[in-house]
């Protein structure tokens, strides 16, 4: 069994060493412990640091391209690597590796496929009371878009069986964590949680350094995974909303016709309710093709799941 620990980076060269030591080497379950440190276009010293300090590969991207995407490329790299665990952290030494191997136990034990270490909100220091509150919110809309029960949904500290890793795929340029959380809840990959204690806090958070700005960017990323899953739902709402109200315009139109006072009047309700309706109709015809389009998504998924299992099979 072997386990793939990755780390993606972007200027750490002041706390990457200390994540480093903190790693286990030995875990009761595992034959072989790898570190792979992604370096997503560093200009400090990251990649020497994650040399002097044991790192088993890096990976460095030409450019910096975000997160997302070098959460992407870990994933595939430590599927060509062979591992059969991947367990994803952050470089600024926030998650504790002594927690490691409490956080790909449920894998090990056949339990899940995907496990978070998930912070106590309310008991972090650093947070502000906006923020926990905010980041609630914002945990309970993730469950609810993707039918599970994380109760911190933006957590780094995740761990992927080799099948979950195959069947996971980002398209995020921002942050992996809400897509990776809601594509798991409707792929119906088992997943599950393990609270854990964080280190204290070395630097600010790179990826909020707007509260505004995040949670824009977050809710953007709950609709577009929501359009994507279940596009007939939205539009079809939509589409209901603009004939309803159509129908009552017209309604109106017709009461005044027979028993109003003007025959003629009220043509303005007449043309607005034709719009409305000529409107909802077209949402609706859009969600249907939407949907059809869904269904090619699902089996092109299928087909790019099969090629990456052959493909990578030849490392195993």
């Amino acid at each position: 069994m072997k386990l793939v620990i990755q780390i993606p980076c972007y200027n750490e060269e002041k706390t990457l060493s200390t994540t480093l030591k903190s790693i286990p080497r030995k875990i009761s379950g595992i034959g072989k412990v790898e570190i792979l440190i992604i370096d997503d276009g560093s200009t400090d010293a990251t990649v020497k640091v994650a040399k002097e300090n044991g790192a088993d590969h890096i990976v460095c991207l030409r450019r910096h391209e975000g997160l997302a995407k070098a959460f992407s490329r870990g994933l595939e790299e430590s599927l060509k690597l062979g591992a059969d665990i991947i367990v994803n952290t952050d470089a600024d030494n926030q998650y504790k590796g002594e927690d490691i191997p409490r956080l790909i136990a449920p894998i090990l034990e056949n339990r899940a496929d995907i496990v978070i270490g998930c912070h106590r909100i309310s008991n972090i220091k650093d947070f502000t009371l906006a923020k926990k509150i905010l980041q609630k919110i914002g945990s309970f809309m993730v469950r609810k878009f993707s039918a599970t029960d994380i109760p911190d949904t933006i957590s780094g500290f995740r761990a992927f069986s080799r099948e979950a890793a195959l069947r996971i795929n980002i398209f995020s340029r921002y942050t992996y964590t809400i897509e990776n959380i809601i594509q798991a809840g409707r792929k119906g990959i088992p997943t599950t949680y393990i609270f854990v204690d964080t280190n204290r806090k070395l630097r600010e958070s790179r990826l909020i350094k707007s509260v505004p700005v995040y949670i824009f960017r977050s809710a953007f990323t709950m609709l577009r995974m929501y359009l994507l899953y279940e596009p007939m739902k939205f539009f079809l709402k939509i589409g209901a909303v603009l004939m309803g109200t159509g129908g009552v315009l017209g309604c109106r139109y017709l009461y005044f016709f027979f028993f109003g006072t003007r025959r003629g009047g009220h043509i303005q309700s007449l043309i607005l309710a034709a719009i409305l309706i000529i409107m909802g109709v077209q949402t609706i015809i859009i969600g249907l093709l939407a949907e059809v389009i869904g269904v090619n998504r699902q089996l092109g998924e299928e087909i790019l799941y099969r090629q990456k299992k052959e493909s990578y099979s030849i490392n195993k």
